[in-house]
């Protein structure tokens, strides 16, 4: 039985795994990214190689920002381009990913601490799709998208996580996606190959600290480590994802970082694999 036919049967008979599925953070940067051959972009195939071969995919992107919290649930979600000013090759990228209703229903009645809507007319955004374009190139793997409720805290989105667990048990794969330093109007040209503000790399200095200890109670609370980290998440969705993957550790998994890099002086790449 084919991976996707596997998972077609998904709510009532793929089984129990004998692993537990890893969680990844992925800090992932320009959209350019999506379709160069780069350190970043290598490390994303590699990480796919490295880890079994997912029954389907839930991003947590930092460009599905919603009122409420919803599931995407079509069979073929759409590719959407939702940036500008990019080459045109960076608009003709199709990643025909199949969707899996069948998992944004499973993970719906999952989840009882909020009402969680079905949507159709989404699909995979690129801190969804130049991720995974790298990932499983083939467009093989099904993939669901989870949006973030911009109504809502960082602890709300940790617990949220912590209700999708059992998922990990059935070889699904849970990634958050966006930039722990994220900050574009203070962006450096100068640095866009490399290199970081003092503020930035003070504070993602802290952010791994914090992950690496297990201290996930401060990065909930993150408006209180200070300017540096007000500079670093001047508005919260890029940083909201990080808790996705956090909330679904458990106190035995090792944790591990890659991609840990700053670029243009006010973004950092510093991705995480738990498990």
């Amino acid at each position: 039985m084919t991976n996707l036919s596997q998972f077609r049967t998904f709510s009532q008979h793929l089984p129990v795994q004998d692993y537990l599925m890893p969680v990844l953070f992925m800090g992932h940067g320009s959209p350019m990214n999506g379709i160069e051959d780069n350190e970043f972009s290598a490390k994303w195939t590699e990480m796919a190689q490295d880890i079994p071969v997912p029954t389907a995919v839930i991003v947590v992107s930092a460009h599905w920002f919603t009122k409420g919290t919803h599931l995407t649930a079509m069979d073929f979600p759409r590719t959407i381009h939702d940036f500008g000013g990019f080459p045109q090759a960076l608009f003709d990228v199709d990643y025909p990913s199949p969707g899996s209703p069948e998992l944004a229903i499973a993970a719906k009645k999952l989840i009882h601490s909020v009402e969680v809507g079905l949507d159709h007319d989404w699909g995979l955004d690129h801190g969804a799709w130049t991720v995974l374009r790298h990932m499983y190139p083939a467009a093989n793997v099904p993939v669901v998208q989870l949006s973030i409720d911009y109504s809502k805290d960082a602890r709300f989105h940790y617990d949220l996580a912590k209700e999708l667990y059992e998922l990990r048990k059935k070889g699904v794969l849970i990634l958050g996606s966006g930039n722990m330093v994220h900050n574009l109007r203070m962006m450096s040209w100068e640095m866009i190959n490399g290199g970081g503000y003092d503020w930035a790399l003070e504070i993602n200095d802290e952010f791994k600290r914090l992950i690496l200890n297990n201290e996930h109670q401060p990065l909930q609370a993150y408006q209180t480590l200070g300017k540096a980290a007000m500079l670093a998440i001047p508005t919260p969705e890029h940083y909201l994802p990080l808790m996705y993957t956090l909330g679904l550790k458990n106190e035995q998994e090792s944790v591990s970082l890659f991609n840990d890099k700053a670029v243009a002086g006010s973004l950092t790449m510093t991705s995480v694999r738990i498990g």
